[in-house]
């Protein structure tokens, strides 16, 4: 289970939000994130909020779609009483946990209570995250059929000595035959790697980057391993059985993987992700990355509407009580200030390819632009044309960039 949820405001039982919440609505998209909170097995680096079926203590994974489906109508109860705008929803994404351990006919109904309370927009993404042992060909037929336009597996590694150190389940040589299901079934494709794992080595790396490329997918996301407190893998690492992650090797790995994705057509768009095309991005991720609006259903999930962000209750049987009783599932939130806002807009802004305009930094910031392009943090040429973008060694640095931005 994840950490303990933010300090912030209490949040009203009614969900409603504050005025400022409306304002400039209509020019910001909206996205759905609905978090299944669900695993067979608890991965040992993993600091998400999911619960294995020992730990739901009375919640019931049978009646968790229609939970969801009921917080998704809530909301439309609070944008209408809020005065936000409403829009047709842009782009919808179930996350987890394992999305996939539920039928898939639970999937295909919270989709279609987006739709029926919402709208979704023609030519809208949506994705469902899996792991490779958690479907087959029909259920991805099942998942196209209903609408659903794109699905990310959780690859991790292609070395089984690797994922038995992440403490994940699946054989890699099922990742090449679920790819082509989803293809078959006409959905677009991203896996996801991890690097950095302990005892992992740069062959290792090498090895999975190149059985994720063999599958062709669409996107591939690729993430160091960050060492969460209060995960098994980090009680590992304390107690000496495991190495914490080498810093240098991550860095080696990065500069790998982004040289192997860019000979096979990819392109960088965000610092852990790359596309075949613009077509194949994740336009739920760049929503994020824009501070745009979504809400996030299920337990522990977040949401962002016109800087208004709150999180709900964290266990799903709480979850449950909550929408049995017709009341916001939030348990906190905070209204960002102007300059928490803008702080926000530069620590997102400058992880992705489309970079942040100079003209809009402050002076101060568009004076530091010239210190960052002399230690190759900034590409200069795109400097030069107005935008502050990141170089290879700037997005292995990119925390250095966004504190000397926003000093």
């Amino acid at each position: 289970m994840a950490g303990p949820l933010p300090l912030g405001d209490p949040a009203p039982p009614d969900g409603c939000l504050p005025a400022s919440a409306a304002d400039g609505a209509g020019s910001r998209s909206l996205a759905f994130y609905l978090h299944v909170p669900f695993c067979r097995v608890r991965c040992g680096y993993c600091d998400f909020n999911t619960y294995t079926a020992t730990e739901l203590r009375g919640a019931k994974q049978s009646d968790y779609a229609d939970e969801a489906a009921a917080e998704v109508a809530f909301a439309a109860d609070v944008l209408d009483r809020s005065g936000v705008a409403r829009r047709e929803v842009s782009t919808v994404f179930f996350g987890g946990g394992t999305p996939t351990l539920l039928p898939a006919a639970d999937l295909v109904r919270m989709l279609d209570a987006v739709r029926t309370h919402h709208g979704i927009a023609p030519g809208a993404e949506i994705t469902t995250e899996a792991n490779p042992d958690s479907v087959d060909a029909d259920y991805l037929c099942q998942l196209a059929d209903a609408g659903f336009t794109r699905v990310s597996f959780g690859m991790q590694s292609a070395v089984p000595r690797v994922l038995a150190t992440l403490e994940r389940t699946h054989d890699p040589a099922r990742v090449p035959l679920v790819v082509d299901w989803a293809k078959k079934a006409g959905l677009q494709v991203s896996v996801d790697l991890i690097y950095g794992t302990p005892g992992e080595t740069i062959d290792d790396w090498s090895e999975s980057v190149d059985a994720a490329l063999a599958t062709q997918p669409d996107h591939i996301s690729a993430y160091s391993l960050i060492v969460e407190q209060g995960t098994k893998l980090a009680r590992q690492i304390r107690s000496g059985l495991l190495a914490l992650p080498d810093e240098d090797l991550q860095a080696d790995m990065y500069e790998l993987i982004d040289s192997r994705l860019a000979d096979a057509g990819f392109s960088w768009y965000e610092v852990s992700n790359w596309s075949r095309s613009a077509s194949s991005r994740s336009r739920h991720n760049l929503a994020y990355w824009q501070s745009q609006d979504w809400w996030g259903i299920g337990p522990g999930a977040h949401s962002h509407v016109g800087g208004v962000r709150w999180w709900n209750v964290k266990h799903p049987a709480a979850y449950a009580a909550r929408i049995a009783e017709g009341v916001s599932p939030a348990v906190g939130r905070e209204t960002l200030d102007p300059e928490a806002r803008e702080l926000e807009r530069v620590l997102l802004g400058a992880r992705i390819r489309e970079g942040i305009a100079v003209r809009s930094l402050p002076s101060e910031a568009r004076v530091a632009v010239a210190g960052l392009i002399a230690d190759d943090l900034v590409n200069a040429k795109a400097a030069l044309a107005g935008t502050v973008e990141l170089t290879l060694r700037g997005r292995l640095l990119a925390d250095v960039v966004v504190r000397r931005l926003t000093a």
